[in-house]
C-alpha cells in the first residue's frame, strides 16, 4: 500500500544516505564488525553528511527541522545494507532531546556547535549493575560542594551505548534520597566531560549483537562536575527521564521493523539464488508461503511504526502507545528474522550472511529501552488494568 510518510525530500536524503553507506561503510564493514566498534574519525563522516545537526536550531549549526523522518530513513538504510553506524544512534535519539529540553542558553551554546560537528560525541548513563529497568534504585550519587561551585560523582554504570567514543556522557546520579512516598525523587542529570579526572571506560562489553556499537562499563571516583553542568533542576531528573523514553522507544520500534523488512529482503535474494534438487529454492511452495507470511507481518509493523513516527513528529505520542509500538514491533521482527534465516539454512548461520548478524542484533530490541515485560505493563496500565 502507499506511504504518505515521506516526501521529496526525505527520498533525496535517502538516496545520498544509500550513497554514502555503499562507498564509505559497506567497504569497511567487515573490520569495524571484527574490532567491534567503529573508528573514531567516522563520526566526522556522519557529520558533514549532517546528521548530527538535522533537529539542532540553526544558530548553532544545524537545520532546524524538527522531525524524526530523516532518523527513520537512517534506521531503514543501515538495515537494509546490513549495517549500523555505532553510538551515533544514541549521540542523536538520546542525547540530544536532553540537551535542547534542559540546556540553558549557554549551555547550549557550549554544547551544540560541537555537538553538529562530531567533536564531542555524547551518550547517556543511566542503568546500573543491579538495577536494570529499575532506575529509581539507582546508586551512583553526586554530592554538591559546601560552597556550590560543583559535585563530586561517584558511582558506576553499565551497558552504555556510545561508551567508549563518548567525549560527554549525561550521567543518572542521586543527588538526594528517595522520599518515603517517593522513590523517584533526588535523582539528577549531568553533562559529564569523559576527561574528568576519576571518569574511567572499563570493560568494553562483548555483546552477542551490535558488535559496531560501542557498549561499555563506566565508573566514577570523586569525579569533579562543575555545577554549570547540570542539566535541569536538581533532583527532578526522573521525570525528565520519563519524558523522552517515548521518542527512544519509538526509535528501538523503528529500527525492528526496518530490520524485520530487510530480512524478509534478503532471504527473498538468497532463495532466489539458491538452488536445491535442481531448483530454485523460492520455487517452493513452503518458501513462497514463508516470504508471503513475513510480508504481511512486515506490512503491519510498518504501518504501526509509520504511525507512532507521525504521532512522535506531531508531538502526540503517549507513553502508552510508544510501549504499544516497540512491543508489537520488536515482537514481530524477532519472528520474521528467525523464519527468514531458516530459510537460509545453514548458511544463515554464518555472520557473513547479514541475516545473521540481523538475527543477533535484533534480540536486543526486547530488552533495552525497557523490557516486552515492562511494556506490557506500562499497556495494561493505560488500559485501566
Amino acid at each position: 500500500m502507499r506511504r504518505t510518510v515521506f516526501d521529496e525530500d526525505h527520498e533525496s536524503f535517502r538516496k545520498t544516505l544509500r550513497a554514502f553507506i555503499e562507498a564509505e561503510v559497506a567497504p569497511h564493514y567487515q573490520e569495524w564488525f571484527d574490532d567491534g566498534l567503529v573508528p573514531r574519525e567516522f563520526y566526522f563522516k556522519l557529520a558533514e553528511l549532517g546528521l548530527f545537526g538535522i533537529n539542532v536550531p540553526e544558530e548553532f549549526g544545524g537545520a532546524g527541522l524538527e522531525s524524526h523522518k530523516f532518523e527513520a530513513i537512517q534506521y531503514e538504510e543501515t538495515a537494509r545494507a546490513g549495517v549500523n553506524f555505532g553510538g551515533s544512534g544514541v549521540h542523536v535519539l538520546l542525547a540530544l532531546p536532553y540537551i535542547k529540553m534542559l540546556g540553558t542558553e549557554e549551555q547550549k551554546q557550549r554544547f551544540l556547535p560541537a555537538f553538529v560537528s562530531g567533536e564531542e560525541m555524547w551518550a547517556l548513563a543511566m542503568t546500573e549493575p543491579g538495577t536494570g529497568s529499575d532506575l529509581a534504585g539507582m546508586k551512583s550519587s553526586a554530592r554538591r560542594s559546601d560552597d556550590g561551585s560543583h559535585y563530586v560523582l561517584n558511582g558506576a554504570k553499565t551497558f552504555i551505548t556510545g561508551g567508549v567514543h563518548a567525549d560527554r556522557v549525561i550521567v543518572c546520579a542521586r543527588t538526594a534520597p528517595p522520599r518515603d512516598d517517593d522513590r523517584r525523587f533526588g535523582i539528577s542529570l549531568f553533562a559529564v566531560d569523559t576527561k574528568s579526572e576519576g571518569y574511567v571506560v572499563g570493560r568494553k562489553l562483548d555483546k552477542l549483537g551490535l558488535r559496531t556499537s560501542d557498549t561499555a562499563e563506566l565508573s566514577f571516583s570523586d569525579v569533579v562536575v562543575p555545577a554549570e553542568d547540570l542539566l535541569g533542576e536538581e533532583n527532578q531528573g526522573f521525570s525528565y527521564l520519563g519524558r523522552n523514553l517515548p521518542s527512544e522507544r519509538w526509535g528501538i520500534a523503528y529500527g525492528a521493523y526496518a530490520q524485520a523488512a530487510a530480512a524478509v529482503r534478503f532471504a527473498q535474494e538468497y532463495t532466489q539464488q539458491r538452488t536445491v534438487f535442481g531448483k530454485e529454492v523460492a520455487s517452493f511452495q513452503n518458501t513462497k508461503f514463508e516470504l508471503a507470511a513475513c510480508q504481511a507481518k512486515v506490512d503491519a509493523a510498518q504501518a504501526v511504526a509509520d504511525r507512532a513516527l507521525e504521532a512522535l513528529d506531531a508531538g502526540e505520542l503517549t507513553a502508552a502507545e510508544a510501549a504499544s509500538a516497540k512491543l508489537f514491533c520488536t515482537e514481530v521482527a524477532s519472528e520474521v528474522i528467525d523464519r527468514c534465516l531458516q530459510l537460509h539454512g545453514g548458511y544463515g548461520y554464518m555472520n557473513e550472511y547479514p541475516v545473521a548478524r540481523l538475527y543477533a542484533d535484533n534480540r536486543v530490541n526486547r530488552i533495552y529501552g525497557g523490557t516486552s515485560e515492562v511494556m506490557k505493563t506500562i499497556i495494561a496500565k493505560s488500559m485501566g488494568l
